[in-house]
């Protein structure tokens, strides 16, 4: 029998989201008011995550060194702020069709500081943001790789989320139980930069699920050439590299090892891989 939440998934595959979560409020105990759901929202009962996948094809001139815009339009740019917020608000404008309120929240880093002042001594600075990689994971749609970017069963590292607040009764999604990462490594020894840290690797839990990340130095990373992008937003957030030569690494590895469900007939990496 068809119910809100089914209805709902329903109407998102229709409209081409590659990817939806649903977590409940209650994964999200353990964060502070500064990045809590409700204080945005506080009525709100679920949040639900949007994603739509990063083609294997836009990362196919950074992946030979001879296109970078591409990716920075249709991996960055673009499906973020034009595919993927158009899919995100229109599954906002059904859930309202449905008489409950839905809050569409752009991915936006958590590590951008306060931009105002407390409007009461109870509540948070704005701008509050949430962690939407996080809220992937609550989400059940994915986990932290070793790389310390977002994986996907579906996609690996190769996709971008916006999330939906809502006070609808949804059903929430089961948490990922298979892992999606081997720690294969391959994605540090790539890196030209020498930006990880091996002893320094960190455990990071969220919602119950533990997972092993590499000590990674963001500042070396900000001067990446390989494929790194500054964050669009704000200097303080972290740079964009899923776009970068150990995050196509790690997409290659997956793709070789048979890892992941978008499979392709041929190989990622058909070429020695150039870098600087």
């Amino acid at each position: 029998m068809p119910t809100l939440t089914s209805d709902f998934l329903d109407f998102a595959r229709d409209k081409r989201a590659d990817l939806l979560g649903i977590a409940p409020i209650e994964r999200f105990d353990d964060v502070p008011g500064d990045h809590h759901p409700t204080s945005i929202f506080p009525e709100c009962r679920s949040v639900v995550v949007v994603g739509k996948r990063i083609t294997r094809g836009t990362l196919r001139g950074i992946e030979e060194g001879t296109q970078f815009d591409l990716y920075g339009q249709y991996g960055l740019a673009w499906l973020a702020d034009r595919m993927l917020a158009i899919t995100t608000i229109t599954l906002a404008t059904w859930l309202e069709d449905q008489r409950f309120e839905a809050c569409p929240i752009q991915d936006l880093s958590p590590e951008i500081p306060p931009s105002g002042i407390a409007v009461r001594p109870d509540l948070p600075a704005p701008n509050v943001m949430i962690d939407v990689r996080a809220a992937a994971v609550r989400a059940g749609l994915a986990e932290i790789g070793y790389c310390g970017e977002v994986l996907t069963p579906q996609f690996g590292p190769r996709q971008r989320f916006q999330l939906i607040l809502t006070d609808a009764p949804l059903e929430p999604t089961p948490m990922l139980a298979e892992p999606v990462c081997d720690r294969c490594r391959a994605c540090m020894e790539s890196c030209p930069l020498g930006a990880w840290d091996a002893a320094g690797d960190v455990s990071i839990t969220l919602s119950g699920k533990t997972m092993a990340v590499a000590g990674i130095d963001y500042a070396q990373c900000r001067q990446c050439r390989n494929g790194a992008q500054p964050n669009p937003h704000h200097p303080a957030g972290r740079p964009d590299r899923l776009g970068a030569l150990c995050v196509r690494t790690c997409v290659a590895h997956l793709d070789e090892t048979g890892r992941l469900r978008n499979a392709f007939v041929t190989p990622f990496r058909k070429r020695p891989v150039w870098h600087r």
